[in-house]
């Protein structure tokens, strides 16, 4: 079984086309579809309380004893070491879609950025923010995310799943009923505010209980800032690249479900 985790102000849904690619391949897919508006598991300083979202899931999920594959992107990625931290008894492998990690001098600096209250102003919190979130109805919606250059590139189903799953109806004084974004704005803001930066520490503390390897974009400017050194070493090298961008996996779903599926294999074979 696959426990997937999600991007963060993306909901699993908008995945639909790689979970579809893994079930024809024989897997079972679970995940949350929404991190973080879940009051019960609130976004916190260190995404605790989202880990145990996602561990609540893992807890659920029974007949995979011979363990789960954690494929997390971006967010998810993170989310998935560190709830694997916390189950590692039930963790087959890990597959990190772009989820670079933070460490050395980078860290230091997100760590004063956090003290000094500045993650709303450095991360792209600040963008969060101020995102639109309402159109008249999804047909607009759907024009208004097409016309943009980085949706522009995406696969045309995953953008229309992500209008579909993405976008709810929301009652109005003017017009009787507008499309709203699902993931609010300002949960994606504090995400990105609270984004874990010790994940080398955290990991030495939890080790996951099984492999791990990543997948990146070629052209992914959250690698660029971020670098691969730590990625590394926490795979031991187990790294490949995809024609794309941070979001190759809604550029490209075949070849990412394919790409996963090959990681898998490969890390199946390590343990063996």
């Amino acid at each position: 079984m696959i426990v997937f985790s999600h991007a963060n102000s993306y909901s699993a849904s908008t995945y639909r086309q790689l979970f579809d690619g893994w079930r024809a391949a024989g897997h079972e897919v679970a995940a949350v579809e929404h991190f973080g508006h879940d009051a019960r598991f609130p976004v916190d300083r260190s995404w605790r309380g989202m880990t145990h979202q996602l561990t609540t899931l893992i807890d659920s999920l029974h007949g995979a004893e011979s363990g789960l594959w954690m494929v997390g992107h971006s967010m998810g990625g993170y989310l998935s070491l560190l709830a694997a931290g916390q189950r590692p008894k039930r963790v087959r492998g890990i597959v990190l879609l772009d989820s670079p990690i933070v460490y050395g001098w980078k860290a230091g600096l997100v760590t004063v950025a956090k003290a000094a209250g500045m993650m709303r102003r450095l991360s792209p919190a600040a963008q969060a923010v101020k995102r639109r979130d309402r159109w008249p109805d999804m047909g607009e919606a759907h024009r208004h995310f097409a016309r943009k250059p980085m949706f522009a590139s995406w696969h045309p189903d995953i953008l229309n799943d992500y209008i579909h799953f993405g976008t709810e109806a929301e009652p109005t004084d003017r017009t009787g009923t507008e499309r709203r974004l699902k993931f609010r704005p300002e949960i994606e803001a504090e995400i990105y505010s609270t984004v874990p930066h010790r994940l080398v520490s955290y990991l030495r503390l939890h080790p996951p209980g099984g492999p791990i390897a990543f997948i990146g974009g070629k052209h992914s400017q959250e690698i660029n800032l971020v670098g691969m050194k730590a990625t590394q070493r926490i795979t031991q090298n187990r790294v490949s690249w995809m024609e794309g961008s941070h979001l190759f996996p809604f550029e490209r779903p075949d070849e990412t479900v394919r790409e996963v599926l090959g990681w898998m294999a490969k890390l199946e074979d390590t343990q063996n």
